[in-house]
């Protein structure tokens, strides 16, 4: 295959950055002592450098979007979990004050912007995400500046239409928005989760190339959630393979630069000790690539 899996799951990418993020110890039990409980993270171990940018991939039910919402704070990790960022254990934070670090975008377009509202007033609440608003959502010219600022490199020409309801956006146009305002505060850390999946193939490229831009331009340190194989391989610089709540596969830049999705399915199958027969994510790989090839 080219490269070499390590068996230690602890055996992460080393950059010379400093840690941004670690986990430790992150476990996650769904209707625990019942019939259906559900280990969706088991003692999960994760250490994220500064700059990385992570994509994570695994069938459903891996853990995926759980690993997110743990790191967001919309569930808590189970007791002795620690998720700490720039040194500080933020566990046991409200998901409130996990927003003052965590940036994140959602699956579907709708998540993440209020379609009510104008863009202006989208932005105003996102720059002050984790913040107590009181009146400060007040848009001013200054704040005008500074969102046309952010929305011009889109390219999409929403910088001039501040004034329009959210509503009338398209959902690539829509996405793209929530990517400026999950990152305009700056925070630690992008949380992606499939932002992209609901999107037909040419509008999704158009959203990961701006992505791509953002996370470069800003150096942010971010986390990518997919069910595309293909996707996982061409962006960032570390990808790491997820089952049954654990992570199994971390490989850095230089160990999956020049692997195939017929090589990830094989590392996976080594690691797991398992088939890979999550068939919705080779079907999306697939969707994809044929998509891809008709946009070019």
């Amino acid at each position: 295959m080219g490269t070499t899996i390590s068996e230690d799951v602890e055996g992460i990418f080393m950059s010379g950055n400093s840690t941004l993020l670690q986990l430790h110890g992150v476990s996650k039990v769904f209707s625990r002592g019942t019939i259906d409980e559900v280990r969706a993270l088991d003692n999960a171990r994760l250490d994220v450098r500064a700059e990385d940018f992570i994509t994570v991939i695994g069938s459903n039910g891996a853990g995926k979007t759980t690993l997110l919402n743990v790191i967001a704070g919309i569930f808590p990790p189970e007791r002795g979990g620690k998720i700490i960022i720039n040194g500080k254990d933020i566990a046991n934070l409200s998901e409130h004050r996990h927003a003052q670090y965590v940036g994140r975008v959602y699956q579907d377009p709708h998540i993440g912007t209020a379609a009510k509202m104008t863009i202006a007033e989208n932005m105003s609440l996102a720059i002050l995400r984790g913040q107590a608003r009181g009146l400060r959502i007040a848009i001013t010219k200054r704040r005008r500046e500074l969102f046309r600022a952010a929305l011009a490199p889109l390219g999409l020409g929403l910088e001039d239409r501040l004034t329009a309801s959210v509503g009338t956006l398209s959902g690539g146009q829509r996405q793209a928005l929530a990517l400026v305002m999950a990152t305009i505060s700056k925070p630690s850390l992008l949380l992606l989760d499939e932002h992209t999946a609901t999107l037909d193939p040419k509008t999704a490229r158009i959203v990961l190339e701006l992505t791509e831009m953002i996370v470069t331009r800003d150096k942010m340190t971010t986390i990518m959630v997919t069910h595309n194989m293909e996707l996982a391989l061409r962006y960032g610089n570390r990808l790491i393979m997820m089952h049954k709540g654990r992570i199994i596969v971390d490989l850095n830049h230089e160990q999956r630069r020049d692997l195939t999705v017929g090589d990830l399915v094989t590392a996976f199958e080594r690691a797991s000790g398992e088939q890979f027969a999550d068939d919705t994510v080779l079907l999306s790989t697939a969707e994809f690539k044929a998509g891809q090839q008709s946009c070019d």
